[in-house]
């Protein structure tokens, strides 16, 4: 071990591996390095359990290493508050830590740099700002919440090259290939919540879990239903734990669907449809970090009118459909000046077809 780039990407690769679970929580990861040497790694386990400093320290004692004087490298400040566990900063405190370097401040207000002075205050050396952007990126849903109040909100979307979703009788399946449709799952997994509209519900009728790779839990299932017409049946509400976000006050079928374990929410809007806005601040509140939307195009249009959007996740298929079904119901434009803009942030191909990260500017 060279210097603290290595040392903080050796970091970041523990973050990595919490990348499905630790949500509502931050994915951190934490490694210790003494003599040029890497005696413990840890990261963020799901919550209630360790963070991840507290998974470094322990990996090197079951390993034989003492720490005192060690240096810690944490991909986000260490913590300073009580919540599910105690503070991350003490613990390194009384471990002897004689250096910290973290990637990223907390945005935490709990936290925000009083981690970082408790550490100072100890005597410990502290810095930070190594790799922050990575580091800010793993957590890009936390920093979203905890800085806006809301989740960050991934649209997927997969597209002919002419830009159509489906053929004009609605079959879509498959436009893009397998390896597409896998990679798709990943981003689902890594979401702490998937959203739907009616529309999609009604006609696909899907399960919008994660299937095609391993993960430790199943994100929250959200169907925007503005006159709450759902099926009882539908296989989205399968197993509990369903929000159904409505304009319509039906007690009778609200009950019935709470019995399913479902939750229905009523967030009207003044046109009598769900109020998309209030359902993010909402969405937040409940401590969603990441949305990923999988909908239709009437919903993905007003989601982007509604500035509800941060990001497409859009998976292009080497093929001409011609006519068929768009990605979004949008108005039509009097001004180029009016258009969504966009920053192509990542394109990477995956099998055949083309993964466009865009974030809306």
């Amino acid at each position: 071990m060279t210097d603290d780039l290595q040392a903080m990407q050796l970091a970041l690769l523990q973050a990595e591996q919490g990348l499905y679970s630790t949500t509502p929580n931050p994915r951190v990861g934490c490694v210790i390095v003494l003599n040029g040497r890497v005696i413990g790694a840890g990261h963020t386990q799901p919550p209630g359990g360790n963070h991840a400093e507290i998974e470094a320290l322990n990996n090197a004692l079951a390993r034989g290493h003492e720490v005192r004087g060690a240096t810690a490298y944490v991909t986000l400040e260490p913590c300073s508050h009580f919540g599910r566990t105690p503070p991350c900063a003490d613990a390194l405190i009384r471990a002897g830590i004689a250096r910290v370097v973290a990637a990223i401040a907390d945005p935490n207000p709990l936290v925000a740099g009083q981690g970082l002075a408790r550490l100072q205050a100890a005597g410990i050396a502290v810095s930070c700002g190594v790799l922050e952007e990575a580091a800010r990126e793993i957590n890009i849903g936390f920093f979203t919440r905890m800085q806006r109040g809301r989740p960050w909100i991934r649209m997927k979307l997969a597209a002919s090259l002419d830009g159509k979703t489906a053929l004009q009788n609605g079959v879509s399946q498959w436009i893009t290939g397998s390896p597409a449709r896998d990679d798709g799952h990943a981003w689902r997994a890594r979401a702490c919540a998937i959203l739907t509209g009616i529309g999609t519900v009604e006609e696909d009728d899907p399960q919008l879990n994660v299937r095609a790779v391993a993960t430790p839990r199943q994100p929250r299932r959200i169907i925007i239903d503005s006159k709450l017409r759902i099926a009882p049946q539908a296989r989205i509400l399968q197993g509990g734990g369903a929000w159904i976000f409505t304009a319509a006050g039906q007690p009778e079928k609200i009950a019935q669907l709470n019995a399913l374990g479902a939750e229905v929410i009523v967030l009207p809007n003044a046109q009598g449809k769900v109020d998309l806005s209030a359902v993010v601040a909402e969405l937040g509140r409940r401590q969603i970090n990441e949305l990923h939307v999988e909908a239709g195009a009437k919903l993905n249009g007003a989601l982007l009118q509604e500035n509800c959007v941060d990001e497409l996740l859009l998976y292009l298929a080497p093929a001409l459909i011609g006519p068929g079904r768009g990605m979004f119901d949008l108005p039509a434009l009097a001004t180029l000046e009016n258009k969504h803009q966009l920053r192509f942030h990542q394109v990477q191909q995956i099998g055949e077809d083309l993964r466009i990260l865009a974030r809306l500017t």
